[in-house]
Formats: C-alpha cells, sequence, structure tokens
C-alpha cells in the first residue's frame, strides 16, 4: 500500500466500520474486540481511536472506554447546517477579500459505484479539503479551526453521499467567484452549496 503504514490501514479500517455502521452510532468500541477482527496488536487500534477520537468520531470516557459518535438529532442537524452557514460563508467572502491566490482547490473525484464508505471515501476526504481550503484562504485561523471541528459532526451521516456532479459545480462557482475577488458573489455561491447539501443530506437520510 505504498508509504501507509499499519497504524494508516487500521485507522482505515475502523473508520470504516464506524462510517458504515458495523460498529452503531453510540456503540462501545472494545480495543481487543477489534484488534482480534482486525487481526492485529492492540497498539493500532488504540493509536487509530486516538485519531477517530481527534476526528469526532468517537469519544472516550473515563473508566468506559470508547464509544462511537451518536448520530446527530434531526434538530442537532438543522442547528449544524445554521452554524455553518454562518462561519463557512464569512470564510469564502474573506477568502476572496484577502485571500492568497496560490492556495489549491481540491477538485471532485470521479464517482464510484462500491458500496457504503468505501464508494465514497475519497469524495468526502476531497469534500473536505476544499472547505478547509476556503477556510485556510480566509486567513483567519480561528476561523479555519471552527469550520473543521464542525465538520466532523457530519461524517458519520455519510454512509450515503449523493450529488458529486452538482457539488463539483457548486465549488467551482465558488472558486471562480474567490478568484474574482468578489465576496459578495463568493458568499452566495457558498450559502447556495450549503442550501443544496442540506437538502441532499436531508434526501439521503
Amino acid at each position: 500500500m505504498g508509504s501507509r503504514t499499519l497504524s494508516d490501514e487500521v485507522y482505515e479500517a475502523v473508520k470504516a466500520m464506524i462510517m458504515d455502521h458495523v460498529i452503531p452510532p453510540g456503540g462501545r468500541v472494545t480495543i481487543d474486540a477489534v484488534s482480534r477482527q482486525l487481526d492485529v496488536s492492540p497498539t493500532p487500534v488504540r493509536e487509530a481511536l486516538a485519531r477517530l477520537e481527534s476526528d469526532g468520531l468517537v469519544v472516550k470516557r473515563p473508566m468506559a472506554g470508547y464509544t462511537t459518535a451518536p448520530l446527530l438529532t434531526p434538530a442537532e442537524f438543522e442547528q449544524l447546517f445554521e452554524v455553518r452557514t454562518l462561519l463557512e460563508c464569512a470564510a469564502a467572502a474573506r477568502a476572496a477579500r484577502f485571500g492568497d491566490p496560490a492556495v489549491e482547490f481540491p477538485r471532485m473525484p470521479a464517482p464510484t459505484t462500491d458500496p457504503g464508505y468505501a464508494g465514497h471515501a475519497a469524495f468526502t476526504s476531497a469534500d473536505a479539503a476544499f472547505h478547509d481550503a476556503v477556510a485556510v484562504a480566509s486567513g483567519n485561523p480561528v476561523l479555519r479551526e471552527s469550520i473543521v471541528r464542525l465538520h466532523a459532526h457530519l461524517h458519520v451521516h455519510r454512509v450515503a453521499f449523493p450529488g458529486v456532479g452538482s457539488t463539483e459545480r457548486e465549488h467551482d462557482a465558488i472558486v471562480a467567484a474567490i478568484r474574482a475577488r468578489d465576496p459578495e458573489t463568493a458568499e452566495a455561491a457558498m450559502r447556495t452549496h450549503l442550501d443544496a447539501a442540506r437538502e441532499r443530506h436531508r434526501e439521503a437520510h
């Protein structure tokens, strides 16, 4: 697997188990059980869970070990997108106004027909990287950190992720406005994208 280490492979394997709900939302994650299932020692599993905790996919509680993050309630889902809209529209406007022209905005990969998380892992990663790039271009590290933290809450919902082509067109409109140094259009394009993404998530779940 090229430069991927055992730790990276275990991380991806455990992440896929969470994303595909093999380990259900809110379920307990036992290090020994996972290490037996993956036929590895407990050490890389422990390392993977520490990374997944920073991703927001698992929660560690004193004396209780790890559990997977629960699904958002409908109200929490709406609140999440409300805050994303506030922060990410501001980030897009700032990126157009002050952004570094050298920032690269990732393109979406071609869709696949693979079922479950494996089929859209590359898309999910590229989508998160795109939003992170806009946040980086905003020039505000605190704003970027807040946006990255919000994205973690959506990960576990992405068992299905429709609208790959639509997402790419919406991203292109945001990038065009940023490159044109047009803050108002960049903000509006980000708002259009997030509104559409919210609808796609609602339909998928």
